[in-house]
């Protein structure tokens, strides 16, 4: 199940504006949909035709608590426009916390992973997905991410395990030989996500 990101405040910072650019989902029209007629606000896929996105940028959904913005890395999440399978690795959701229906809501997401980029609605049963609240992007590098997207946290302090008489031991002396020298894939794809947080919360006050 994809975790979900509280926001109750947007606060953009711009590192570089000629570096980095705020897209606003759909322009004028917003990221909205009528459940009387079953039809979105624009076609985000035309919109997000023409626009060029890169690492650093942000896009910005103004919306309201009807919808959902839902982003994820898996095309296969996409096309079922349903987070129920998604990965917490792979797929976000984007919510205020606010339960009440029909409140305006602008929701501030960075591009922070380079390459193909999913987002959609997942409301109604994935009905608003279904019928034009969904787009996929492709990200380009550009001049890289901001300093405030692609610093990690310091890692939390983990206490040493004892030795067998007792004596506090390191944690280098009870790994495998040469393992302190290689990182694993699943290591780093873990950090990524956790500096990718990091930015967000750095910029949206919970």
């Amino acid at each position: 199940m994809a975790p979900v990101v509280h926001l109750t405040l947007i606060a953009l910072f711009i590192t570089s504006a000629a570096a980095y650019t705020n897209h606003t989902v759909g322009g004028p029209a917003g990221w909205l949909f009528d459940p009387n007629t079953n039809t979105s606000s624009a076609n985000y896929a035309s919109w997000a035709g023409n626009q060029t996105f890169d690492l650093g940028d942000y896009l910005i959904f103004n919306t309201n608590t009807n919808q959902t913005v839902v982003l994820t890395y898996n095309t296969t999440t996409f096309r079922s426009c349903s987070v129920d399978n998604s990965s917490d690795s792979d797929t976000f959701m984007y919510s205020q916390g606010n339960q009440q229906f029909g409140q305006p809501l602008t929701v501030a997401v960075p591009l922070t992973i380079e390459g193909p980029n999913y987002f959609f609605s997942d409301a109604s049963d994935g009905v608003q997905c279904e019928n034009g609240m969904a787009f996929g992007i492709n990200v380009s590098h550009g001049v890289g991410l901001p300093p405030n997207l692609s610093q990690p946290p310091p890692p939390p302090y983990v206490e040493p395990p004892s030795n067998a008489d007792g004596t506090p031991g390191t944690v280098a002396g009870n790994l495998p030989s040469g393992a302190g020298l290689s990182v694993d894939a699943n290591v780093r794809r873990a950090v990524f996500y956790a500096l990718t947080f990091y930015g967000i919360f750095g910029l949206l006050q919970v």
